[in-house]
């Protein structure tokens, strides 16, 4: 699954790295982006030219009769997403490309203790998940709403969690948010060599509580020599 992850660049900087307009009013860092949180997304506007909004992270279908269930609804998985009742026509006609720096992951440990990793470009890049959006409305109330994507994990990100979310490579951005596409072609995991351009990185426990933010939350922390030890053989 993917339930925590990172999105800290400005509505400039997304804007002029997946060449949309923008229509946020500006977007703020969030270092531990949390279910139902505002956050950046990227999708096309029915003009056809990219469009930068802010969504909030769990969809809600447009027939619910309340938000209760958007938490529950963070993620879409590939093997059913075309076929949900919830998430099928948006997968039809509303994808869209969500932001992120990284995402968290979570290890328990023999002790029993669970350490958290934050996947992550080694380069600094920005990473696009494959999501999809729908509007609610209730009571004269629009919200623009997301779900991402998740497939099975590949390669050593199994060792973290046996999902991920669904990243899309640059060249697969237009695909994604195209109009037509086999669903095969566009639910297709990304190559391994293009995933080992990855690091999963020690972070902090405190990133486990929603209301901690900043940047050391994404920082190295360096683990026990026997941690360490023991984590080098997952990785």
């Amino acid at each position: 699954m993917c339930g925590r992850y990172a999105t800290t660049r400005s509505a400039g900087d997304l804007s002029a790295l997946f060449e949309s307009s923008d229509s946020t009013g500006g977007v703020g860092p969030d270092f531990n982006v949390a279910p139902t949180d505002p956050v950046p997304l990227v999708r096309l506007a029915p003009e056809g030219h990219r469009l930068l909004s802010v969504g909030r992270w769990g969809l809600i279908p447009h027939w619910s009769r309340t938000a209760a269930g958007a938490a529950r609804m963070i993620n879409a998985r590939v093997e059913t997403v075309a076929t949900s009742r919830a998430y099928a026509p948006s997968f039809a006609r509303r994808r869209c490309l969500v932001p992120a720096d990284g995402w968290y992951e979570w290890v328990r440990q023999a002790d029993g203790r669970r350490q958290p990793y934050f996947m992550t470009p080694r380069d600094g890049s920005v990473l696009a998940f494959a999501g999809i959006w729908s509007v609610w409305e209730a009571a004269g109330e629009a919200r623009l709403t997301f779900s991402v994507l998740t497939t099975g994990a590949v390669g050593e990100l199994a060792e973290v969690h046996d999902r991920m979310p669904l990243l899309l490579p640059r060249e697969r951005w237009a695909s994604w948010l195209g109009p037509t596409a086999e669903p095969a072609a566009l639910l297709a995991p990304p190559a391994p060599d293009w995933l080992a351009g990855l690091e999963i990185r020690p972070v902090s426990p405190a990133v486990g509580d929603v209301r901690n933010d900043g940047p050391e939350l994404t920082a190295r922390v360096p683990l026990a020599r026997a941690e360490a030890d023991t984590e080098m053989t997952l990785f």
